[in-house]
């Protein structure tokens, strides 16, 4: 996860701007907690993945409060597209682990696609390195109200999302299938799409 690092000086854009892959990203529930094992599957299958991860403290043998980093959920992975739909639906289908992939329609069988951009802004925005971060579930994402925002300045210059309010604070919010991510912003650092356009 080192490529969404962003430890970089806040005038510089949080995501990259030279050409990115353009393949999309599926999002797995699984029915079980082993995502890891789940990663490796993938990984060995050549299918890149993601899991979602912050840091969590807890008490170590001798008292003392230590991090770690722990998935922010324990049954969902993002894998890119590299793969043919029938060739992913074998490969969710021959795998030791109950697992399936998240349909546009609930009855549907089309998987619903992630474009590249949004799952790239999405990624940067889970960085375990950010602080005033909250993860929401995708009931709780689609519960919050918000303007649609291009961030013009700072250091999320470039991110897309929906600009909400928690708290007198604002934020940030991304979603994608199973989750939304929300980072603390200026609101007058955004610029509403329609504007932007």
């Amino acid at each position: 996860m080192s490529e969404d690092s962003v430890t970089q000086p806040a005038s510089q854009p949080i995501i990259k701007t030279e050409e990115e892959d353009q393949a999309p990203w599926y999002a797995i529930r699984l029915f079980s907690n082993c995502q890891n094992k789940v990663d490796e599957y993938f990984r060995n299958h050549g299918v890149e993945c993601f899991i979602p991860m912050q840091y969590r403290v807890y008490e170590d043998e001798n008292g003392k409060p230590k991090r770690k980093l722990k998935p922010v959920v324990s049954n969902l992975i993002f894998v890119k597209k590299t793969l043919s739909q029938a060739e992913m639906m074998n490969l969710v289908s021959k795998g030791q682990f109950k697992m399936s992939v998240i349909t546009k329609e609930r009855s549907g069988r089309d998987y619903y696609e992630i474009p590249a951009k949004q799952m790239m802004e999405f990624k940067a925005m889970c960085n375990p390195e950010i602080e005033m971060r909250k993860f929401l579930s995708s009931e709780q994402a689609k519960l919050k109200l918000g303007t649609p925002v291009l961030v013009c300045h700072g250091p999320l210059k470039g991110l897309t999302g929906r600009l909400v309010r928690q708290s007198h604070k604002y934020y940030l919010l991304k979603e994608v299938p199973g989750m939304g991510v929300m980072l603390k912003v200026s609101r007058w650092c955004c610029q509403p799409l329609e504007e932007s356009k």
